[in-house]
Formats: C-alpha cells, structure tokens, sequence
C-alpha cells in the first residue's frame, strides 16, 4: 500500500524524549542474528549521524534563534535515536569484524541503489563506487584472517562474495577527478534525491569510523590498511556529495534529510525479522513522521515553498538488502578498469592519475598489496569467499 509520510501523524515531539532505561537498548548476538539487520543497524547510523551534522551545519548558517532552538530540539531527540541504533552493535565484535560489515553495507546497499537509480549518470557513479567498496571487503577479510584467524563468511554468511575487485593500489586518484556533475534540482527524479543522500551519509560514516579506529591498532599492517583505505573513503565522500545540486535551499535540504529517514526507516521496518528491532523501526519512524512535518513547516514560512513540489508523493519501493553476486560480478567483467578523468570515466590512465599513483606507489607497496603478501605468507593462499565459481577477471587471481 503507497505511504506518503506528508500524509501520516507522527509523536509529537514533546513525547520524544526518552529516559535512560529506554535507550538501554539490548543489542543483538552477533552469532545469530540476520547480517542484513546488522547492515541495517550500520546503514541507519550513518544517516542518524549524516542528520545531526547537517542540522549543526545549518544551525551555524542561521541568524534566526527561534529557527536555532527549533532546530536544537529536534536535533537532541535525532541524537537520541542515533544512540539506540549505533548502540544495537554488540561489544563482543570486534573493530574488525565490525569493519567488514560496514564494507558489505557498502556492497550490497550501492549496488542495490545502482540497480535502482533512474538516472543513468548517476547510475554509473554508484557503479564505480560499488567495485572500490568490494575490494575493501576482500583486503580486510584478509586482515581479519591474520589477526584474528577467523573467516569472514561467518559475518556477511555468504550473502556477499569476498574477492577482489577494482584494486585499492587503483582508487588513488588525483582529487579534483573525484568531483562529480551534481543532479538537477530542478528536473531530478526525487528518488535520486534519496539515494544520493543514503549513499554519501554512509560512506562518510565509514570514513569517520575508520579515521578513529585505525590507530588504535597495534599491528602495523592493520594500522596501515586502515589509514590507506580510510583515504579512499575520503575519495568516496567527495564523488557522492558532489552528486547533490547545491543550488538546493537550507530549508530544502532540511526537508530532503527527513523525509529521507522516514524512507529508509520504513523501508528497514518492512524488512526486519527480528521482532525487538523492527520495534525500534517502527518507533524512529513515528518519530521521523513528526521530524519532517517541523521541516515542512520550517521551509513553508522561511522559503515560501511547499516541500511536496520537491518530495515525492509517495515513499518509493522499500530500499532492500539483499545478495548482489551476479550484478558485481557483471561489473568487475565490464568495468574493472574505468578510472575517473574530471567529471566523468574513462578506461586508460591518464597524466594526473599516473602522476598520483607515482607519488603514493611508486616506491612503496601500498598496505593493501601487503596485506595480501602477508596473508600468503602466513596461510600459503590468500581469504577469498567465492560462491559461484571462479573469478570473473582471471587477472585478478593474484589480488592486484
């Protein structure tokens, strides 16, 4: 049945607050839980925070205090939910193997939203970015396996292959090719809103998250890994943000945040199994319901706009986690060797990506080369999960 989130009542935010008791939540048993809730718990997160940092960012902008202390209330209540989500993640899993189920949030939610996006140049930069992420898998599931000597299919549960895919030693690009041509806010499909915003609000989650992790480390072939690929996710934010049109108002933007929660917190309350967690979908959305009814309200009196001329009438199809292998696959036979050159793709390297390469590679291995030396060494083969056979691109066989 179409849900149009404009249309629903939500709590009313003087009920919102919750008490400590409350935002205890129990979080899940990592040995038996769905990995898609765990990837729903990472995804969620990361547009909590991606939420908080917007309405901080606007509120530095905005001279109006009344605006400000609307802004803070709904802001306090959207750090309250960010805490009962991030906080479902056990403590008995490690960083590492966390980080792995943040690279398969990375597969299998891009290639999804790859699958789905109607724009066909925004389609390609998820594309592209989708074959960088799996590599990541493969070179941490490597990691995994040497520090910890365990098997990452006991965390993505074969859902999502672990080989390689765009070489990492390939993602350093110079940084102006990382900018991409924004969407037109004038004509974009609305559900290219919504997955621009998703994909860019977990990616720079994955960003922080391995900027603060990585030196922890003690093993400097971990610490190593962690800063490299942590670069290439700063790449990653870049190449999703400037897909965004900047011409779009405060106000718009506000309003874009929280109907976009309210998709995605529907969409992951259509899907959850676990019944706990599907209650804590269930209550953001209701939240969310009320969130974006401020925003509504806040942009009809300060832009002098309706936000349904820039919403989509109703929530698209439920955004879904589900297996990826045959469309990755598809990609790594096809588009293994694109790099970018300004705002869009080409397949030979060029002056400034060779020039870059140089100044990263050219006498040092890079960390994700190593890792796999150094998992060779330890086991006589690298970690790979391999579900349907062999390899699309036998080049790879070596992991380069």
């Amino acid at each position: 049945m179409p849900f149009n989130p404009l249309e629903q009542q939500g709590i009313p935010l003087d009920r919102q607050i919750r008490n400590w008791r409350e935002l205890d939540v129990t979080p899940f048993d990592p040995d038996h839980c769905d990995p898609y809730t765990r990837c729903r718990v990472i995804a969620m997160n990361g547009v909590e925070v991606e939420a908080i940092m917007f309405s901080h960012h606007m509120a530095r902008h905005c001279p109006d205090p009344d605006v400000k202390r609307r802004l803070a209330e709904v802001r306090y209540v959207e750090a309250q939910q960010q805490k009962a989500v991030n906080w479902l993640l056990p403590g008995v899993s490690s960083v590492l193997e966390t980080t792995i189920a943040y690279e398969q949030v990375a597969v299998d939610l891009t290639a999804w939203v790859a699958r789905m996006e109607p724009d066909p140049y925004l389609r390609q930069a998820y594309r592209f970015g989708v074959l960088e992420d799996f590599d990541h898998l493969y070179r941490y599931a490597n990691l995994y396996e040497i520090i910890e000597h365990r098997k990452a299919e006991a965390i993505v549960d074969g859902l999502t292959e672990v080989m390689p895919g765009r070489p990492t030693r390939q993602q350093h690009r110079h940084p102006a090719d990382n900018v991409r041509d924004p969407y037109d806010r004038t004509g974009v499909d609305p559900l290219s809103r919504l997955h621009a915003l998703t994909i860019m609000s977990t990616e720079q989650q994955t960003m922080n998250f391995y900027m603060n992790v990585g030196p922890t480390y003690m093993e400097p072939i971990a610490r190593q890994l962690y800063q490299e690929i942590g670069l290439i996710e700063e790449e990653h934010v870049t190449h999703y943000e400037s897909l965004v049109d900047p011409g779009e108002s405060w106000w718009e933007q506000l309003v874009h945040h929280e109907y976009n929660e309210c998709y995605l917190y529907h969409s992951f309350m259509e899907q959850e199994p676990d019944p706990r967690i599907r209650a804590i979908w269930e209550l953001h959305l209701n939240m969310e319901l009320e969130h974006l009814r401020i925003a509504c309200e806040l942009m009809r009196r300060h832009d002098g706009r309706e936000p349904a001329e820039v919403l989509a009438p109703e929530l698209p199809n439920v955004i879904t986690f589900e297996p990826n292998k045959g469309y990755v696959r598809d990609l790594i036979a096809d588009e293994l060797d694109l790099t970018t050159l300004g705002a869009g793709y080409v397949r030979d390297a060029h002056e400034r990506f060779e020039r870059m390469q140089e100044k990263l590679n050219g006498e040092v291995a890079p960390p994700s080369d190593r890792v796999i030396d150094e998992h060779e060494e330890m086991f006589g083969r690298q970690y790979r999960l391999e579900t349907e056979g062999e390899h699309p691109v036998a080049a790879l066989r070596e992991g380069r």
